[in-house]
């Protein structure tokens, strides 16, 4: 593949500027310093820009020639609540905070879109370019969805692109259908009474109960849910007792975790079966069982037509090296409530090999800054061919 020249020549700021953020991550809703910078190159570069939705989040436009049509282009721009343990020139400078999934380099690629289309004028629409706060789980896509994020900037269609451990740089994925699990979480306590360990038969204990909750939970996917439909439930937190008081059973065990699915049909059924399973459980041991199940994100299904014409800006940027079939994942993405506002596509860039730490949420991850040139010739490749000169013909 070819980076154009002008992408090129930007690519020493690029880097920088991502490295810089890479160095001063900041969590969901606290991207401050983030968001300031990043209005700031895009006002530099000549783009109309509005702040304030989702709390931090930044919307950059810029309009070009007559042409009617308009898409949206998202990057997310928060970090994760994790240290960061590979030493490296731009380590993270605060505590307990990492850029460990890439929103660093999704944010300067998106800025280098804005700055090329900016100097090139080479289309005839407007480019709605999003900042998303917020995708690690606290709700930013929802939260500027809420705020009249598509009211204020309406979208024929809206793109995301992910970085993706395991392709090589040149590589990108777009595929139509299900991309992204949806990202839902449960939480259940199991009431029984306590009593002192050595007399049992005095209490009712909820530690068993859980014991047996927890053995048949795989049941569900295993034995309830289509076998031909993917699914995932995970127990990921219980809590029960007191280690430094271990001749007591307690009264309360609390269990927790999460459930994935990419169909409306399959979300349901987890959510009522986790809960028959739990009351059903209960009631076999006499106690009793408090559940909720909490809707936190849909799942990213990419739209046939939108697809398309990612397809076509992939093709032309990463020739034979798109790939038109790759798994979906089951990680949950929030860009999954702006594909419910309009025709949405999500892509996968190579970020390298996954080895070294080069996973998604490890401590020793970092985004790969030779994927910097490929993805802003992609974005750019995209708007210009979606909102060409003749597009609206």
């Amino acid at each position: 593949m070819r980076v154009p020249d002008g992408i090129t020549n930007d690519l020493p700021f690029l880097t920088e500027f991502r490295r810089d953020l890479h160095a001063h991550p900041e969590l969901g809703f606290e991207e401050v310093r983030t968001s300031d910078l990043v209005a700031k190159i895009l006002e530099e570069a000549g783009l109309k820009v509005h702040r304030g939705l989702g709390k931090t989040g930044v919307v950059g436009t810029l309009q070009i020639g007559n042409g009617t049509r308009s898409i949206g282009l998202r990057a997310d721009m928060d970090a994760l609540a994790m240290p960061e343990l590979a030493d490296r020139p731009y380590k993270s400078k605060e505590a307990g905070k990492m850029h460990a999934c890439g929103h660093d380099g999704h944010t300067a690629m998106l800025l280098g879109a804005a700055r090329h289309l900016a100097k090139t004028r080479s289309f005839s629409g407007t480019v709605h370019f999003i900042f998303q706060p917020a995708e690690e789980g606290r709700g930013g896509a929802r939260r500027m969805v809420e705020d009249g994020l598509f009211q204020l900037f309406p979208c024929d269609a809206v793109y995301g692109l992910h970085n993706m451990p395991g392709l090589d740089p040149d590589e990108m994925a777009v595929v139509a259908g299900p991309q992204l699990a949806s990202s839902d979480s449960w939480r259940l306590t199991f009431r029984g009474v306590g009593t002192h360990g050595a007399k049992p038969h005095l209490g009712r204990d909820p530690v068993t109960a859980a014991g047996t909750f927890l053995a048949s939970l795989q049941s569900i996917v295993g034995r309830v849910v289509d076998p031909l439909q993917p699914a995932v439930v995970s127990a990921c937190s219980v809590r029960a007792g007191d280690p430094k008081a271990l001749n007591v059973i307690p009264d309360t065990v609390e269990i927790g975790g999460t459930a994935r699915a990419y169909t409306p049909h399959v979300r349901d059924q987890l959510e009522e079966e986790i809960g028959r399973l739990a009351r059903g459980t209960a009631e076999m041991y006499g106690i009793k069982v408090d559940y909720a199940f909490e809707r936190r994100i849909p799942p990213v299904v990419n739209d046939a037509d939108a697809s398309e014409r990612a397809l076509s800006a992939a093709r032309a940027v990463f020739g034979e090296k798109t790939r038109t079939q790759f798994p979906p994942s089951t990680a949950g993405d929030d860009f999954a409530f702006f594909g419910l506002e309009a025709p949405g596509c999500y892509v996968w860039l190579g970020n390298g090999p996954a080895v070294d730490g080069a996973l998604h949420h490890n401590t020793a991850y970092d985004f790969n800054d030779d994927a910097i040139g490929p993805g802003v010739t992609f974005w750019t490749t995209l708007v210009e061919q979606e909102l060409s000169a003749s597009a609206d013909l």
